[in-house]
């Protein structure tokens, strides 16, 4: 903690009340901080934290040993910002998050975090550099709430926007099922908490012939929640294909959806309706995900909502994910693009009209509270989503006939976390645990109703039989009614090379597992791909050639191809209009619907 006798020589800088300086940062006093960095300062930031970051070129020029560069969060006419200067390449400015007040907010939650016991890479926490050293290693402070595992990247698509599919005549990368079965097992043992839900990954995972052994091995290896990642294309075509997903042991499909009109979304706008057809009949839960881009498609998450609401008998989650802007963007462009979990949400708040507002939102550690109170109570070690407050946010929205009501119209969220925060903390610091475990629960079943407005609440719900019938099944199983009752509406945002910040990447839980044995957080594995995705993935990659030799298999012919007839594309056309509440406007159809229809181009569009 800084102390304000070491601000208050500086009367020239603007400190907040918490201001600190990340054990990341190569600081360790505010003397130190101003004399290196006092040049990026200005009398109207209201300086807040320091951390480490990456300068966005040295990372893209590979220049691993110098592109770890400190950078200054500040608060500036209500927004959050990042500065940071490198050596080489000079300033760069970016917005971290769009609303100063919702940051803070957000950081009460914050959370410690946990250990990892058992690590991937031997090294000592003095000499490891994050985010070079990754495996997962002893500073890293989440354990794996969703494990990643890519299986190809081969894609029947070829979307200009996409870094992991592999391009014409690249080399094929495509675990074994052994590899496959090693990268899951990895994930599966980790200690304190071995993960528990895995995204089977690409590429596109489906057009992989054993993909439902994949799956298989997934549920063979222990995990309880599988997701399978697709563009859906497989599944509007093929109707029996969902039902062998669902019977091989995935509950959930990850599917792509930039908007409900065929210009937000080229990808899969035409090939959703049928799918969700066949997922509903399977039956599979669907979280749509779509990737916001401002000035794409930010001014549709209201109608996106408005859509997954409509076929919520299938469709149980909306994770947006703000984009992020990897590679050499000049700052208009990336001002333009910008936009980050604040600004989707005031947009979301613009676009329902308040039916949907900025309160309704919590950032994802704040149910570690819920998670600490389980512990206390089994007295092991539980599944805790400890992520860096900034990473995420969600809420849950119910629909009750035509009514649509985010469960914080009628649960005190944050009274009901802060007191069962209460309880797991009494219970952990009792003498008597046996004794106060039984109070506790009794004292949480007793005062629940007090956090719930019932008459505002959805016709049937009770709260204190989900929460029960949690603790007795002696798991999560319990809370399933409440997912099938209700919408998430979540956002996640990846950093890149121009927001990065290391005291988030060691926070990370989303991990992707690798055939060398380590385990790597999305935000290195991604942002940084020639230390870990593309340079791990070209060592067990085979030439394009050589798979085609070895499978028979013909690549240029997975590609995808539309042959829709005009009245399927009239009955498509309806399917949205009649789930979002409106008419589609040409110019948001943007095709000839007389003429075949285009599949999304490799080529990024003007």
């Amino acid at each position: 903690m800084i102390v304000a006798e070491e601000m208050n020589k500086h009367p020239e800088v603007r400190f907040a009340a918490d201001f600190e300086i990340s054990k990341n940062a190569p600081f360790k006093t505010v003397d130190e901080f101003v004399t290196h960095m006092g040049n990026l300062i200005n009398p109207d930031m209201l300086i807040m934290r320091v951390t480490e970051s990456l300068c966005p070129l040295c990372a893209d020029e590979e220049k691993f040993d110098q592109m770890r560069i400190p950078a200054i969060v500040y608060e500036n006419s209500g927004e959050v910002k990042l500065i940071k200067e490198c050596p080489e390449h000079g300033i760069t400015r970016e917005k971290y998050w769009e609303d100063y007040d919702m940051y803070q907010e957000a950081k009460k939650w914050a959370d410690k975090g946990i250990r990892i016991l058992n690590p991937n890479v031997a090294m000592l926490e003095e000499k490891i550099i994050c985010p070079t050293h990754c495996g997962l290693c002893v500073k890293h402070k989440s354990h794996t709430g969703l494990g990643n595992v890519v299986v190809t990247n081969r894609c029947d698509l070829s979307c200009w926007y996409c870094f992991f599919y592999a391009k014409e005549n690249e080399p094929i990368y495509e675990p074994s099922q052994d590899q496959v079965r090693m990268m899951l097992r990895r994930m599966r043992n980790e200690k304190p908490v071995g993960a528990n839900a895995v995204q089977i990954t690409g590429g596109e995972p489906t057009i992989r012939d054993d993909i439902i052994d994949v799956i298989k091995i997934a549920r063979e290896e222990g995990y309880e929640h599988i997701q399978l990642n697709t563009n859906s294309v497989r599944a509007a075509f093929d109707p029996d294909f969902p039902r062998k997903v669902r019977e091989a042991g995935s509950n959930v499909i990850y599917t792509s959806f930039d908007g409900p009109t065929p210009r937000s979304n080229p990808k899969n706008f035409w090939e959703v309706p049928a799918a969700l057809e066949n997922y509903k009949k399977a039956p599979l839960g669907v979280v749509l995900v779509p990737t916001v881009i401002g000035g794409i498609n930010d001014h549709y998450l209201g109608d996106i909502i408005k859509f997954g609401l409509s076929n919520i008998d299938v469709v149980r989650a909306v994770n947006f994910q703000p984009v992020s802007l990897v590679g050499r963007m000049p700052d208009r462009m990336r001002e333009k693009q910008r936009v980050t979990i604040p600004g989707c949400i005031k947009k979301i708040e613009q676009q329902t009209d308040g039916m949907i507002g900025r309160e309704d939102f919590f950032t994802v550690p704040s149910t570690t509270k819920v998670s600490n109170f389980v512990e206390a109570l089994k007295g092991k070690d539980m599944y805790k989503l400890s992520i860096h407050f900034a990473c995420g946010m969600g809420t849950y929205i119910f629909k009750d006939g035509d009514k649509v009501t985010p469960i914080t119209r009628f649960i005190d969220v944050r009274g009901m976390f802060e007191y069962m925060g209460e309880l797991g903390d009494e219970m952990k610091g009792s003498s008597f645990k046996r004794l106060k475990k039984v109070e506790s629960v009794s004292k949480l079943l007793l005062n629940l109703g007090k956090f719930v407005d019932y008459e505002k609440a959805p016709k049937d719900f009770k709260l204190k039989d989900m929460v029960y019938n949690a603790f007795t099944d002696g798991d999560y199983h319990g809370l399933k009614a409440f997912h099938y009752k209700s919408m998430f509406v979540g956002f996640m945002h990846f950093m890149d090379p121009y927001t990065y910040d290391v005291d988030r990447v060691e926070r990370c839980d989303i991990h992707y597992a690798m055939p060398d044995g380590r385990v790597v957080p999305f935000c290195a594995f991604n942002v940084i791909p020639e230390l870990y995705r593309d340079a791990t993935q070209r060592k067990y990659s085979i030439p394009a050639k050589l798979y085609e030799e070895r499978t028979g298999k013909v690549l240029k012919r997975e590609k995808y191809f539309r042959d829709y007839t005009m009245e399927e594309k009239r009955k498509i056309l309806k399917f949205y209009e009649d789930s979002i509440g409106r008419k589609l406007r040409e110019d948001e159809i943007g095709l000839n619907l007389e003429e075949a229809i285009p599949v999304i181009s490799s080529s990024r569009p003007e």
